[in-house]
């Protein structure tokens, strides 16, 4: 029984955000709110003190905000991320004695009670508020709550004394002294994982090094892909991901279209990675040398562009690794290293990692240091293969290694897998992932996929990076579905997501051939043979990707998942939905104050702010790219934070087109053969007909 402290009668519960009862943490960037509810009660009808304690984990004290009460016992806070790196925050409570007395004494004035008695309660409150000033150091505001307490006792003047005790800054000096010796708290710290703004918004464009020779035929290097920078940057990227550009093995080196027999001029898969000349932290000696790529970097980098690289654990052959370490290897029953499998297909190229070997601490610690190697070589964001088939425990560890020593360094997860292992990659870690958008094409599914995205839980720790295709995906809508199926896919894929990437040139040149019929690998596929592309071909979708990544630069509400919604629409082939800016302001951030003896008083924050005007863009796809559809749009208009009773303009960036709309119910028609979507700007200061000339 002595281990009970039955003083402390406060509950607290039902603490969101949390991610698995808080064993995870939530995800945020620079500058975002995180905003908390929570339940707290007590016993009887006493008045309670709850705060929001806050702090980056290298700080030493706790940054107090007020809980807002929301009526049935649940409260709401919020506090702003200022810096990159881990962030914790957990709730307190007491049962307040001096805002209860303070409470009931206006009560008992209002219903004429004598309140003599009540008045010499609130002294003693005083005076025991003035010696934890004094205790806590604090000798000149103990003298005047010693004083006030004097006067709340012996004061002749009962007016005078009434003003006294109900004074404001009475409150606020009880509160930075308050009586917390039985506060409780929350049961567990949770935290917050606050990245760069990138983390949230960004631009992929994927291209093979070795496919950047303007010869045909020759090899590409590390500087032929420079020159190609501000091709990609003209488009409006600011990730150029480079798969891997390490040495490949030649033991059963692919050919062409995945061919068991290579030819004498095959180039093999970049993902057979190791040869005589290096493995994962060295580049492959045709593609050039490390001062080509750090090169390469510099310049990616004056170009706005920053050098993502894939980072594949898996071993040809040929790697150093396989002589060196054969004990990080399965071994077959025959003696041999076990080769990749995913039955009934056989990767005889590749040789996974064991990590079940004896020596799995020796191969954790050479793992993170391929991360660490080209970390130094200036690398800050990494596209990782495959991540749902090494340890779980492996990432969580890795991760946090890593960004406890570079916290600006994130991650991509390649983990087209099932939810279960994709969301619990995103919890360990992983800044961005992969997801099921490539096979998400009706509006049904489209509107309920990312609605599990962004308006659950989910949302909290799951960033999803949408890429219409990839080097392994030519979906069968893009193979049958012409160019509109392309211009469809990037729209959705640029304004559903905040972040989303394409693989190019084969995107903006709508490659869309599959090796075979019902496969979803290309013809003649990038990743077993070099490809020349003419950049300049007719019909290339490049001036259009460059206006979407433009109007997703221009426009704060296309760089955040947090503010979308779907309208409903009387077509199925019509999906429309719009995306706002979610609030943003919070209070800033105070001065910091331990919660225990507090020498300032917890500040009161603001709510977190709304949208500012023009800031919302709605988007309206034709999701069949072989017929024109038209229909009646059902906009709900508070979400888009404009009134039912007067006119509104959207201006359709994508062709300049500007329409005056009026009331919930629109009318719109795409034809596919020309531009199957708008992407509407919405304006919302508009009080006339008269006013839209103004906007032409």
């Amino acid at each position: 029984m002595s281990e009970i402290e039955g003083r402390r009668r406060v509950v607290i519960e039902k603490l969101r955000p949390q991610i698995d009862g808080g064993r995870f943490a939530i995800k945020r960037v620079v500058g975002e709110v995180v905003e908390i509810e929570v339940s707290v009660f007590a016993d009887g009808h006493d008045s309670l003190t709850c705060l929001l304690l806050h702090r980056p984990e290298r700080a030493g004290r706790w940054t107090e905000t007020l809980l807002e009460e929301l009526g049935n016992d649940r409260f709401r806070a919020a506090f702003t991320v200022t810096e990159i790196g881990r962030w914790l925050y957990t709730v307190t409570a007491w049962v307040d004695r001096f805002h209860t007395w303070r409470r009931d004494l206006r009560k008992r004035l209002d219903a004429g009670q004598d309140v003599a008695l009540d008045l010499l309660a609130g002294a003693a409150l005083v005076g025991a508020a003035g010696e934890r000033a004094r205790a806590g150091g604090r000798r000149a505001d103990a003298r005047v709550l010693a004083g006030l307490a004097k006067a709340l006792e012996q004061g002749k003047e009962g007016e005078a004394r009434l003003r006294l005790a109900l004074d404001l800054e009475l409150a606020q000096l009880m509160d930075r002294y308050a009586d917390r010796e039985h506060a409780v708290f929350h049961d567990r710290e949770l935290a917050v994982v606050v990245d760069r703004e990138r983390a949230r918004f960004s631009t992929w464009y994927e291209m093979f090094p070795r496919s950047c020779s303007p010869e045909p035929g020759r090899h590409g290097t590390l500087r032929d892909c420079a020159a190609r920078l501000p091709y990609v940057a003209g488009m409006g990227f600011d990730v150029l991901y480079l798969p891997p550009i390490h040495p490949i093995g030649r033991t059963h080196r692919k050919g062409k279209n995945n061919s068991p027999q290579a030819g004498p001029g095959d180039v093999g898969s970049p993902w057979a990675i190791g040869s005589a000349e290096g493995g994962h932290k060295s580049i492959h000696p045709q593609l050039g040398t490390a001062e080509d790529f750090r090169w390469l970097v510099a310049q990616a980098r004056d170009h706005g562009l920053e050098v993502a690289l894939d980072v594949a654990f898996q071993c040809s052959p040929d790697h150093p690794y396989v002589a060196e370490h054969p004990e990080w290897f399965r071994k077959r029953p025959d003696g041999a290293i076990q080769y990749a499998e995913n039955p009934p297909k056989k990767y005889e190229d590749i040789y996974p990692f064991d990590f079940e070997c004896d020596s799995w601490w020796e191969l954790w610690q050479e793992l993170k240091s391929i991360f660490d190697h080209w970390i130094g070589e200036g690398v800050r964001i990494f596209r990782v293969d495959n991540p749902h088939t090494k340890p779980f425990v492996f990432w969580e560890w890795l991760i946090a290694e890593i960004k406890r020593e570079q916290p600006q360094v994130l991650f991509l997860g390649e983990a087209f897998t099932r939810p279960h292992l994709m969301y619990r990659l995103a919890k360990l870690g992983f800044t961005q992932s992969y997801n099921y958008f490539p096979w998400r094409t009706t509006r049904f599914e489209l509107s309920e996929y990312f609605a599990e995205l962004t308006r659950t839980e989910i949302a909290e720790y799951f960033r999803p990076s949408l890429w219409p295709n990839t080097p392994d995906i030519l979906t069968e809508q893009l193979q049958f579905g012409g160019r509109p199926a392309f211009i469809q896919r990037l729209v959705l894929a640029a304004t559903l997501g905040a972040s989303y990437g394409i693989y190019g040139p084969a995107f903006e040149l709508q490659l869309a051939q599959p090796r075979e019929r019902g496969s979803e690998e290309y013809l003649d596929s990038e990743k077993y043979e070099l490809r020349h592309w003419d950049l300049a071909a007719p019909g290339s979708l490049r001036e259009l990707i460059a206006l979407l990544n433009r109007a997703r630069r221009e426009n704060a509400a296309l760089q955040s998942n947090a503010g979308l919604r779907f309208h409903p629409t009387d077509n199925e082939q019509l999906l429309c939905y719009s995306k706002t800016v979610p609030g943003t302001a919070a209070a800033a951030a105070a001065p910091s104050s331990g919660w225990a003896g507090a020498a300032e008083p917890f500040h009161r924050a603001r709510s977190p702010g709304g949208a500012g005007a023009d800031s919302a863009v709605l988007v309206v796809v034709n999701l069949d790219p072989h017929h024109v559809q038209s229909g009646w749009l059902e906009l709900a208009l508070p979400e888009l934070g404009l009134p039912g009773d007067r006119p509104f303009q959207v201006h359709d960036l994508l062709t300049g087109a500007r329409y005056l709309w009026h009331g919930s119910r629109s009318f719109v028609r795409l034809d596919p053969q020309q531009v199957p979507a708008h992407l509407f700007k919405v304006r919302r200061r508009v009080r006339s007909e008269r006013d839209f000339d103004y906007f032409q």
